[in-house]
């Protein structure tokens, strides 16, 4: 062959090689490309999942009540401090269940966060419910005093370590008082007087022990016996007596104080398990300042319906809470409700904070 033909040949040897070799590489990089889209199209889709973890927020309440509106602000700001890693949806009104089915909730998984009584709390935990004893609380600030103590820390353990659950906020409910067809002013003027009591024996510990006739009817039902004279009597938060419109069927408020009752944010022991600590901050966080909102409304509220029920004809009367004290510590004891006195004691000697 000549020699020219020979190096023809040679350079489109060299030159098909060089094709090859193109094309190969040209594979390669179509393969790497195609790699690297696919690990980054599995990190961004990892981090839309992140966003997407959805969380049930539950409660008993009404849509227009504090103890809603604030949780809905508090989703609101889980998500925004988060970077949109959570989406908390609240269900209020009992939308997923009575607040029994909501503690329950907690364990089963069908929830993850819900604000509830401590009296709830307190059938895991009995001493929690100290705080349903009659006259453990001097008043509302006295209560928010007692949720930044050493003893309220002790009694959250004592219910997180039966429950794995964690209570991360309280918020003020509400004093109740006693509504009535007669002048209450001392313990012994409600002696023989039928009053209408929630059949849990925290609740009915003052009225027994000052002499009255105590009747369980059901809530629903509270305004009708009110009216027709079934009971004389009822007692409930300012807010409670308001909504219901008892003051349309009853001439007195007595200012009897009994019980300064409150809500726990409680997060479940599910949930609290996987949240990194920063989360955990956050969501205390949130969930604490969501509650002093709330608290703050409801202390407004009560303040205005004392003289709401004044211009309504109903005589508002402040008692010696002191006589109703005595006569309860004398007749009911702190063991009889699975309570412990120490821990009452703790509470008396809180200061309370400087009134909301």
């Amino acid at each position: 062959m000549p020699q020219s033909a020979v190096l023809t040949s040679r350079r489109a040897e060299l030159t098909d090689k060089t094709a090859r070799d193109n094309k190969e590489e040209t594979k390669m990089t179509l393969k790497w490309s195609a790699l690297v889209t696919a690990a980054l199209g599995l990190a961004i889709t990892g981090g839309a999942v992140e966003a997407q973890t959805k969380l049930k927020w539950a409660h008993v309440y009404e849509t227009s009540e504090p103890f809603h509106t604030q949780s809905v602000w508090a989703a609101q700001e889980l998500a925004k401090r988060t970077n949109n890693r959570y989406q908390v949806d609240v269900y209020p009104a009992s939308q997923l269940g009575k607040e029994t089915d909501l503690n329950q909730g907690l364990s089963l998984g069908s929830v993850d966060i819900i604000v509830s009584g401590s009296s709830f709390a307190a059938r895991s935990s009995p001493p929690i419910g100290i705080t349903y004893y009659p006259y453990v609380f001097r008043d509302a600030n006295h209560l928010l005093a007692y949720t930044k103590s050493d003893v309220f820390k002790e009694l959250a353990k004592g219910y997180s370590d039966k429950t794995g659950h964690q209570i991360i906020a309280v918020t003020y409910y509400g004093a109740r008082h006693t509504s009535s067809n007669k002048p209450i002013k001392t313990c012994a003027d409600m002696k023989g007087v039928k009053i209408r009591v929630p059949d849990v024996p925290a609740y009915l510990a003052m009225p027994r022990a000052c002499g009255a006739n105590t009747s369980p009817i059901a809530f629903a039902e509270v305004y009708l016996a009110l009216q027709n004279g079934t009971v004389e009597a009822q007692e409930n938060p300012l807010t409670t007596i308001e909504a219901k419109k008892f003051y349309e069927v009853q001439k007195h408020i007595a200012l009897t104080g009994h019980i300064v009752d409150h809500l726990n944010t409680v997060v479940s022991s599910n949930l609290w398990k996987k949240l990194s600590d920063e989360d955990k901050k956050i969501f205390s966080e949130v969930a604490q300042e969501a509650a002093a909102r709330a608290s703050a409304e409801i202390i407004a509220k009560e303040k205005e319906l004392v003289g709401f029920f004044k211009e309504k004809g109903l005589t508002v009367t402040e008692v010696d809470k002191e006589d109703f004290k005595q006569n309860v510590l004398k007749s009911v004891t702190f063991e009889s409700f699975g309570y412990r006195k120490a821990d009452y004691d703790k509470i008396q000697t809180i200061k309370s904070e400087p009134a909301l």
